[in-house]
C-alpha cells in the first residue's frame, strides 16, 4: 500500500511539473526532411500527458458530483476505473522512462 501512495505522490509531482511547463514556450526547429504533417515524438508525448491530465480532472469532477448525490453510481465507478487505468499507465510510462534514463547513465563514454 505504501508504494501505491508514493506512486500517487509522484504522479501529483509530475502533474504539477506538467502544469508549470505549460507556460514555457518551446522553440520549434525545422529539421531537413521532416514531414510537418506528422506529429513529432515530443508532440505525441505532450498530447498523451494532456489527455491523462484531462482524464484525471474529469474523473475527479465525476467523483465529486457523485459524492453530492448528483451523479449515477455507475458513472462514478466507470470514471474511477478509467482514472485507475490512466494512473497505472502513467506510472508504467514513468518507470520505463526512468529505466531508460538509468541505462543511458550507465553507458560508458
Amino acid at each position: 500500500m505504501a508504494t501505491e501512495t508514493s506512486s500517487l505522490l509522484s504522479i501529483n509531482a509530475a502533474s504539477g511539473a506538467y502544469r508549470a511547463s505549460k507556460s514555457m514556450a518551446a522553440e520549434t526547429v525545422a529539421s531537413p526532411g521532416r514531414d510537418d504533417s506528422k506529429p513529432s515524438f515530443a508532440d505525441m508525448v505532450s498530447q498523451a500527458g494532456a489527455d491523462a491530465v484531462q482524464t484525471i480532472r474529469e474523473a475527479e469532477a465525476t467523483a465529486q458530483t457523485g459524492l453530492r448525490g448528483n451523479a449515477d453510481t455507475q458513472a462514478v465507478v466507470e470514471a474511477t476505473l478509467e482514472l485507475d487505468s490512466t494512473v497505472k499507465t502513467a506510472v508504467a510510462v514513468r518507470d520505463k522512462l526512468v529505466e531508460a534514463y538509468q541505462e543511458i547513465i550507465r553507458m560508458p563514454i
